[in-house]
């Protein structure tokens, strides 16, 4: 039995396998990057239950990329269901000729939006359009912190500003790869729930299940150095001072009865933890 908790009005709560099980009520906009798509079955699970789906510029060549090689290979006939992208968005100096054509003459719904400013990513600009468009939604941003490193640290960076909300008032963000799920912690107190037997969905997903996380995590102080508390891991800390160039927890564990990860943070720290992958394994 796990020790009790402290009211959750204290916590900030997050649910990232309800969340990624589209529980009844959640709802998410997906936003694709422009890095290449590793785990085609994690992505063909967030597209079917995503209720908008964005591509940042160049993000719909990936897609495009997908289309073309089930249509060669023929291995994942669900992927004719990718024509159903909903806006491209961008200065749209990375869209291909051929990804424009594909979705603007097989995507009946899909819009190209052309945003010429220069002082702004690609990445800002989709979700600055699903913040006005869809507001109070959270985003899954795929492709996250994966290609260059540049890129990465430059996706980091804006998910700073995106949460700029102690209180995730304008709805959350994460960052999936092919191996990890990422988001910020506010600082202050957060519960994270890692294992829930009783999420169900009644949903055929190729990778998602009720335990999608392996035990690998970390917490990073990107920003600024930080002193955190946590309860649930394998090597838990107590008023842990963390910064670059000096401590930091990285490849700590879940434990294996653990359902609630507890971190307390006086700064702003990025939260990482690993995906369970195909194989089975953690």
């Amino acid at each position: 039995m796990e020790p009790a908790r402290e009211s959750s009005t204290t916590y900030t709560e997050w649910h990232p396998v309800r969340q990624l099980l589209r529980c009844q009520g959640y709802k998410f906009a997906l936003i694709i990057l422009n890095q290449p798509i590793k785990d085609e079955g994690l992505f063909r699970d967030l597209w079917n239950i995503a209720d908008t789906r964005v591509a940042a510029d160049g993000g719909a060549n990936r897609i495009y990329d997908l289309i073309q090689k089930s249509s060669s290979t023929k291995q994942s006939p669900s992927t004719s269901n990718y024509v159903n992208l909903n806006t491209i968005i961008g200065d749209l100096d990375s869209l291909s000729d051929e990804a424009r054509t594909f979705f603007t003459t097989k995507s009946a719904d899909c819009t190209i939006i052309h945003d010429p400013d220069q002082y702004s990513t690609d990445f800002t600009k989709a979700v600055r359009f699903v913040r006005r468009e869809f507001p109070l939604r959270d985003i899954v941003c795929m492709g996250g912190l994966g290609g260059r490193v540049d890129q990465g640290l430059s996706q980091i960076h804006h998910l700073y500003l995106f949460q700029a909300s102690p209180t995730y008032a304008y709805g959350k963000m994460f960052f999936l790869s092919g191996e990890s799920l990422s988001f910020l912690l506010k600082a202050g107190k957060h519960h994270i729930h890692v294992r829930e037997p009783n999420a169900a969905t009644n949903n055929n997903f190729a990778r998602i299940n009720g335990e999608p996380f392996a035990k690998y995590v970390g917490i990073i102080p990107i920003k600024e150095p930080s002193v955190i508390t946590t309860k649930g891991l394998e090597w838990d800390v107590q008023d842990w001072p963390t910064e670059f160039g000096g401590q930091m927890s990285t490849s700590n564990h879940v434990l294996p009865q653990t359902k609630v990860v507890e971190i307390e943070t006086t700064k702003d720290v990025l939260f990482t933890i690993a995906l369970r992958q195909e194989s089975g394994g953690s």
